[in-house]
């Protein structure tokens, strides 16, 4: 028995190894995985709780050695308080306007036999654009001669007849009925000589009219029949239209706020300057002055249509292209004005922060007036030259200290 015992207890050793060797692997891959696990394990060994990473990081944080927000000035971008002119300007959207429009037509019915024009070309008033056949219409000025020179013949007998019988009428050998009958006869004919000159003017006319011209003198668009088609005054399309864009006129509304202002400067005859610039508002297109207003201010809008004339000596202007519109109203002399990226929005209304010569930052309430580019004019108690913070104001309130980062623009 003793025997067996013994050879039960050789058969357990290599087990126990076994046992201790898969503890010991598992208890340093949790020291290596597990910090913290180690840290507990330590504590438990030694009686003293191993402080964490973040625990360090927190009290080097409140012993002030590890540089927290609240022990360094904040950086900041700055920029001047300055003093200069800043126009008082309305903005708008407006649409481009041809200053008159004109289709041309024919006047007559006949065969397109020339066209004496290119698309898109500019024309002068009274050139000539397109040639309509003449020969049924020079028929009717010969057929229209023909007629009043027969008549014109029998005119010139009748008055001979008139005048013989007259001198019978004085040697009493005839009688006076039949002198007033000729006469009667000799006013007929004048008349008839008259309605045959006036066929021969309207048939001149309408020769004339085989020669179509430009109305107008501008822009010609899109021709609008083709060579050798039949053309009719009735056709509502016309031969080709012209638009007359030089200069070139804008419509636009402004709020009826500025309307006495507006109203008071064109009766004093003052010019309202005007600039039209491009959908994204970097490119200026054209300049120009208001010309004229509406009769009525629009109900549902509160608004007055205004009619402006652009310098377009470039044709680089179109009809119907829109417009950001930039009403001059006024000149604001000598403003006090501040980068607009400075200018802050709260609940108590607009404001500045004021980089002081500790390099802290003071709230200066300020009341807007016109903006200019990047300059806003405004109200306050500013100095020219002082500093307020164009960027990184987010992070700020009254007595916090700044860094400044960048300089202001010269």
């Amino acid at each position: 028995m003793t025997a067996s015992l013994q050879q039960q207890r050789g058969a357990m050793k290599p087990r126990v190894v076994l046992w201790l060797a898969l503890v010991l692997v598992v208890l340093m891959a949790s020291v290596w995985y597990f910090p913290s696990l180690s840290n507990s394990l330590l504590g438990m060994w030694t009686g003293h709780e191993a402080a964490s990473p973040a625990d360090a990081r927190g009290k080097n944080t409140k012993n002030g050695k590890g540089g927290g927000e609240g022990s360094r000035n904040t950086p900041v971008s700055v920029g001047d308080v300055r003093q200069m002119d800043v126009r008082y300007t309305v903005q708008a959207a407006g649409t481009l306007m041809a200053l008159n429009t004109a289709v041309v037509r024919a006047k007559v019915d006949g065969e397109l036999k020339a066209l004496r024009f290119t698309e898109g070309q500019f024309v002068q008033a009274g050139q000539l654009l397109a040639e309509i056949d003449p020969r049924p219409f020079e028929a009717q000025l010969s057929q229209a001669q023909g007629q009043y020179a027969r008549d014109a013949s029998l005119l010139k007998n009748a008055e001979l007849d008139l005048q013989r019988y007259q001198d019978l009428l004085s040697k009493d050998a005839i009688a006076r009925q039949q002198v007033e009958t000729q006469a009667a006869l000799v006013r007929q004919l004048q008349g008839t000589v008259q309605a045959d000159q006036a066929q021969i003017d309207l048939a001149k006319l309408q020769l004339s009219y085989t020669r179509v011209t430009a109305p107008i003198s501008g822009r010609l668009g899109l021709k609008q029949v083709e060579l050798g088609s039949l053309v009719r005054s009735s056709d509502p399309n016309g031969l080709v239209s012209i638009t007359q864009t030089q200069p070139m006129a804008v419509v636009f509304s402004v709020p009826e706020m500025h309307v006495p202002l507006i109203m008071r400067k064109l009766k004093a005859g003052q010019a309202l300057p005007v600039e039209a610039w491009d959908r994204d508002q970097k490119v200026r297109l054209a300049q120009g002055r208001v010309s004229t207003t509406d009769n009525a201010i629009d109900v549902a809008t509160g608004t007055l249509r205004l009619k402006a004339t652009l310098d377009n000596r470039d044709a680089s202007l179109f009809p119907n292209q829109f417009a950001n519109i930039r009403l001059q109203l006024d000149t604001l002399k000598q403003a006090l004005v501040v980068p607009a990226q400075a200018v802050q929005r709260g609940t108590a209304g607009t404001f500045v922060y004021v980089v002081q010569a500790d390099h802290t930052v003071q709230v200066k309430t300020v009341q807007l007036d016109a903006v200019e580019g990047d300059w806003q004019a405004v109200k306050a108690d500013l100095q020219v030259g002082q500093q307020v913070v164009t960027d990184g104001a987010d992070r700020l309130r009254s007595g916090s200290g700044v860094e400044v980062v960048k300089a202001p623009k010269p």
